[in-house]
């Protein structure tokens, strides 16, 4: 494997906006909908964006200043006139017509008519939100930090959240959103978007509330198969314990009924395919007794 290795002063500003939209991804979507002090609204999607504290509540996007001659964008410019925001989750549905609204309309254009959205009141700032979208934040803006005023360089817009609106049709049973309902799609680099729902999903059991054994603490037989992958011993590292003999006996007599005879790539390969079905603690006492 050969390694190449970049200084970010030496590349270019155009190489390296497209070298980070690739490599940092997927980015959530903020629909951000302003509006200038004659009341004219705009709305326009940003990658760069994300969430970052609950005391307060904290949401940070960034409209970037254009690279090819440094101007701002209609976004910024309104939040210095209005400093308020709405900031609109993005669903599948609702992706191209998204799209569609990051086009640089003249200004004073209405992009939630360009692209064929809702114009819904908000309840505590003056910009709209959008109706179709099924998770809204209205925002007021608490600091616009402007990184250097060069060139493509970033303006970090602090937004506290003062209301949210949530669709309940993507709420499930425990009042939790669910990630196949509101289906979020995420940004890429290029023209590549991600969807955040059905097969895309997986879950990965927080080490939070225990301390993983570690994958230091497997028997080298298991840390250096030449099957699992590191996936799987991440898996098999966050367990609380190894198995305990009387254990590994039980798991031996239940495979012997069962005839079991494999070779080791056999039998990891199996170990691999219990871990695939969440039966961890098995596959790790199934490559301990053999």
């Amino acid at each position: 494997m050969s390694i190449k290795t970049i200084d970010p002063q030496e590349l270019g500003n155009k190489d390296l906006f497209m070298l980070l939209l690739q490599g940092v991804a997927p980015r959530p979507i903020a629909f951000a909908s302003t509006i200038d002090k004659e009341g004219n609204p705009n709305l326009a999607p940003f990658s760069f964006y994300n969430a970052f504290g609950v005391n307060p509540s904290t949401l940070i996007f960034s409209p970037s200043r254009r690279g090819r001659d440094n101007t701002t964008k209609h976004t910024l410019d309104n939040l210095k006139e209005v400093p308020e925001v709405v900031l609109n989750a993005v669903s599948y549905d609702m992706v191209q017509q998204m799209s569609l609204a990051s086009t640089e309309y003249p200004k004073g254009v209405n992009e939630f008519e360009k692209a064929g959205f809702t114009a819904i009141p908000s309840t505590v700032v003056r910009p709209y939100r959008v109706k179709e979208s099924k998770l809204q934040f209205e925002c007021k803006v608490r600091e616009i930090i402007e990184v250097s005023g060069k060139p493509g360089s970033g303006n970090l817009v602090i937004c506290e959240i003062v209301k949210i609106h949530i669709n309940t049709a993507i709420l499930d049973e425990n009042g939790d959103i669910d990630p196949d309902k509101i289906d979020l799609v995420g940004r890429m680099g290029g023209d590549y978007y991600v969807r955040a729902s059905g097969d895309a999903l997986f879950t990965v059991p927080k080490p939070l509330t225990t301390i993983g054994i570690g994958i230091d603490s497997l028997p080298d037989s298991v840390r250096n198969s030449k099957v699992l992958t590191g996936n799987d011993l991440g898996q098999l590292g966050n367990l609380e314990r190894l198995p305990a003999e009387g254990e590994l006996n039980e798991i031996r007599e239940r495979y012997k009924k069962e005839n079991f005879t494999r070779s080791e790539d056999e039998l990891h390969r199996h170990a691999k395919q219990l871990i695939a079905e969440r039966r961890v603690f098995e596959a790790l006492g199934l490559l301990m007794a053999f």
